[in-house]
């Protein structure tokens, strides 16, 4: 199964959704997570006073995340959790080492 993970070192799970500028894609099965691709999205958050809630930005992530079961970051606002979930893209809120992280999140999955 796909996941997306948020990360400013690709090591850890450190980053929060909205200041996310790249998405990790991994690959997890059997036990082993394996890094696959890298999307590049505009970030959530930031000033808009168009479009305060930034849905054409939401909407173009879940676009480049299609495919994936779920996204993990390190914070989430309730609006994209509720939008993402809506898209079909789980969402989750979780910190540590990606590949270690992804593998017991695959477990509930």
């Amino acid at each position: 199964m796909l996941i997306a993970v948020a990360s400013k070192d690709g090591k850890e799970i450190n980053q929060h959704f909205g200041h996310a500028e790249r998405f990790l894609i991994y690959d997890v099965e059997q036990g082993c997570a394996r890094l696959v691709d890298e999307k590049t999205v505009e970030r959530y958050c930031s000033f808009d006073p168009q479009h305060p809630l930034r849905g054409h930005v939401l909407k173009g992530i879940a676009e480049a995340l299609a495919g994936c079961r779920a996204v993990v970051t390190a914070q989430m606002g309730e609006h994209p959790k509720g939008e993402l979930e809506n898209l079909g893209i789980e969402p989750f809120v979780a910190s540590g080492p990606i590949k270690a992280t992804l593998v017991e999140l695959a477990k509930i999955l």
